[in-house]
């Protein structure tokens, strides 16, 4: 298996974060790395996303979790691999959250794949959740 996670802290609120992140059409915003994005329903578990990276083929994502201010979890097979992906927020106090990204790949070959692929898929998370936060905040 091969593993990766990003953590910010904001002022934002949960709600804030989740209608963000509940808006899939609108993720071009806050995410550099979406050229083209499309939803076949709900943001709830079972509903698939086709997301397009600038220059690059769609990827099909499928939610396999979604709890409203809490956290969703997409994952996406290809060669053998999943490329799961938890998106997470945790109180930390009143005032304050902590957005947490972590990517696990796990399949046949993941942990020669995993360093190939997973630090180019998560290279932007650190401007990209600092944009979303941003935005949450607004």
């Amino acid at each position: 298996m091969w593993q990766y996670q990003h953590s910010i802290e904001s002022s934002a609120t949960p709600e804030a974060i989740w209608r963000l992140w509940a808006d899939v059409e609108n993720w071009g915003t806050w995410n550099a790395e979406i050229e083209k994005i499309e939803v076949d329903g709900p943001f709830a578990a079972g509903t698939q996303i086709t997301m397009t990276p600038p220059g690059d083929d769609p990827v099909l994502l499928h939610i396999a979790e979604a709890v409203e201010n809490e956290l969703f979890v997409d994952e996406a097979r290809f060669d053998g691999l999943l490329l799961r992906t938890i998106h997470r927020i945790d109180r930390i106090d009143q005032n304050r959250i902590r957005v947490t990204y972590r990517m696990e790949i796990t399949g046949a070959g993941a942990d020669e794949a995993g360093p190939q692929i997973g630090p180019g898929i998560t290279a932007d998370w650190p401007e990209t959740m600092a944009s979303l936060a941003e935005l949450a905040l607004r």
